[in-house]
């Protein structure tokens, strides 16, 4: 039989070494049993495509991807804001809508209430209705979560798994130990039906 597919979502697409760290974490999945799938494992040809048919075209190459694994690591660490890669999001929230085994880890353990609150420059303050609220007067999501609510509850409705850990100086996207985890907890998930 051959091993599960994990689709390993994140922001480290973006990152200069984007292949070396896509190696990395498909060599940890073959060490658990498992086959990793990068996004970036299928090479999407950019000649004689606009740039938006190119976008529209690695999206679609990536839901294939998606969609040919039983699992989804997804790295949740905070990109480019206060939360969460909006594309990672979007490819947790496909894969449990698909009935995938999602699962997630973030690199950086400060709430997302805390880190909102940063990306603002410290300007909030608490409204007469007693909510924090930011210099547009929306409320700030302070319900103890890594990130969204939608995020979180996603994971809590799927595999009750987000693995928060703080990564060390300078390792923020390079960091794979949260990542271990969550293989470690899919290999004991996956091994209960067999």
């Amino acid at each position: 039989m051959p091993p599960q597919r994990i689709y390993l979502a994140g922001p480290e697409v973006f990152l200069a070494n984007a292949k070396e760290v896509g190696e990395e974490k498909k060599a940890l999945c073959r060490k658990y049993g498992f086959e990793g799938v990068f996004p970036i494992d299928v090479e999407v040809k950019a000649e004689g495509k606009s740039p938006r048919e190119f976008g529209l075209c690695i999206s679609d190459v990536n839901e294939g991807l998606i969609r040919s694994c039983q699992i989804v690591i997804a790295n949740l660490t905070p990109f480019r804001g206060p939360s969460a890669d909006v594309g990672t999001v979007y490819e947790l929230g496909f894969s449990h809508a698909l009935g995938k085994l999602v699962l997630a880890y973030t690199n950086l353990a400060e709430s997302f209430t805390e880190r909102t609150a940063k990306a603002l420059g410290g300007r909030v303050k608490r409204g007469a209705d007693g909510l924090l609220r930011d210099g547009l007067g929306m409320f700030i999501e302070e319900n103890c979560l890594i990130d969204n609510l939608m995020i979180d509850g996603c994971l809590n409705a799927n595999s009750k798994l987000l693995i928060v850990e703080q990564a060390p100086a300078g390792e923020l996207f390079s960091w794979l130990g949260g990542f271990e985890k969550c293989l470690a907890a899919a290999k004991k998930l996956t091994s209960k039906g067999t």
